[in-house]
């Protein structure tokens, strides 16, 4: 049916109050558990100056090429972030965190925005859960951000996410690996989409990265970045294996993860599922030991990740993962008449300031009209209150739950009151559940 009011963009999704416990259920588990490894949280301005993301993420990737939001305001150019680094590490260079104690370790929430075609987990505003740890160079580093990925993703209950990673080298090794690609590539070149055509001689990985479907068969059996690491990144390669057997972390080695990203440098990897149809890397990363150096500060080695959200609960919901519990009213109070509401006011919000969730009719609706709202809402419990109990000071608070009706004084010791009977079924609630279990 048409319809005449405006309707959002293409590529968006609305979060409404009926999901939102879902993205809560996420953001509490990636914050804590970042928190447990002795990341800080940091914010960052939506937008940047475009230079920082050609400078960073690089000329030649798709995201640069053909999918930034930009803008021209007052002969200055800014882009709405396509990914959560490059401001990330920005913001800790302009604000001096670079020179403190090192590593250091930061995390953040925040939404991206790509010009991509929209599908199932890939929009063009997305969220992303992400950390970046800069200042150290141990592959034991590497192994320390994967444990903070598993462990969100365990803590989450997902299963069947696969481990795969790579090393992509230094400048040092992929200079050899570039003339090996070009090598490969030369007979093929014609065939090549326009953009892997310019990107043969940039950067000819990025072809490996091409979501063309032609490229991707042209790059099948292409050499493997494997075979030409330095001594060094080699070495890191083996080392960070080893940790990852060490925590008896699962994983593959998959040589065609180069990611999309020019600023990443050795350890490589994605957690990949199939649960949300077409495969797909519900996080990502690596390390990027050149990046703060190319965005001017002192060559400090980091790394870090992505996670998109979007992704995440898609695949929780998928799996049938458990969320947290939606918020909901705790107490519905009915004022049976004008008389009753300043009273119905006052004792929600005496309940309010001590963290309750409690409504009242704002409505004006009749006595049958206001149950079957308080039903709608799911309230745990009811409080009506007409000429009677404005009176005596004195209602029933029943259970919504089982229908029991308790008395209760809506004088001074209203909320300690109100409160004794919610622990008292709550206590009984746990007691029978206890017995039951006991039974089964």
């Amino acid at each position: 049916m048409a319809t005449n009011y405006i309707q959002r963009p293409i590529g968006t999704e609305d979060v409404t109050p009926k999901t939102i416990h879902k993205w809560l259920t996420v953001e509490k588990v990636v914050k804590e558990t970042a928190e447990c490894f002795g990341f800080s949280e940091i914010r960052v301005p939506t937008f940047e100056t475009t230079e920082l993301f050609h400078r960073s993420v690089g000329e030649t990737t798709d995201v640069v090429q053909k999918e930034m939001y930009s803008v021209t305001a007052k002969e200055t150019v800014f882009t709405l972030r396509p990914e959560g680094t490059a401001g990330t590490i920005r913001a800790m260079l302009q604000n001096g965190m670079l020179a403190e104690a090192l590593p250091q370790k930061v995390f953040y929430v925040l939404s991206c925005f790509r010009h991509e075609r929209p599908q199932k987990g890939r929009l063009r505003e997305f969220h992303q859960f992400g950390i970046e740890m800069a200042g150290s160079a141990s592959p034991y580093a590497d192994a320390e951000v994967i444990m903070v990925a598993k462990q969100i993703l365990d803590t989450l209950g997902l299963q069947n996410i696969a481990l795969h990673i790579n090393s992509i080298g230094c400048p040092k090794c992929r200079a050899k690996y570039f003339e090996a690609l070009r090598a490969f590539f030369a007979d093929s070149k014609e065939k090549l989409c326009d953009t892997c055509r310019g990107r043969l001689e940039r950067n000819p990985m990025r072809i490996l990265d091409c979501k063309s479907p032609i490229c991707k068969e042209i790059a099948t059996g292409a050499p493997s970045i494997l075979d030409y690491l330095c001594e060094e990144c080699e070495q890191h390669f083996a080392t960070f294996r080893s940790a990852l057997d060490a925590m008896q972390i699962a994983y593959t080695i998959d040589p065609t993860i180069v990611r999309g990203l020019d600023y990443y440098t050795k350890t490589v990897f994605e957690f990949i599922t199939t649960d949300i149809g077409a495969q797909g890397a519900v996080c990502a990363g690596g390390r990027y030991d050149g990046l703060i150096e190319q965005l001017g500060g002192q060559a400090v080695p980091a790394l870090g990740f992505g996670m998109g959200l979007e992704r995440l609960i898609l695949t929780m919901e998928s799996q049938g993962c458990a969320f947290l519990e939606p918020s909901r009213c705790e107490l519905y109070i009915a004022p049976m008449d004008d008389a009753a509401r300043p009273e119905a006011m006052r004792l929600a919000n005496t309940l309010r300031r001590s963290g309750s969730r409690v409504e009242f009719d704002l409505a004006n609706r009749t006595f049958k009209a206001q149950m079957k709202y308080a039903d709608k809402l799911g309230a745990d419990y009811l409080l009506v209150l007409g000429s009677d109990e404005l009176a005596t000071k004195q209602a029933k608070l029943k259970n919504m739950k089982t229908g029991a009706q308790t008395p209760l004084s809506l004088g001074d010791d209203f909320e300690d009151a109100y409160n004794d009977i919610v622990l008292a079924d709550m206590f009984r609630d746990e007691k029978l559940e206890s017995l039951l279990n006991a039974q089964n």
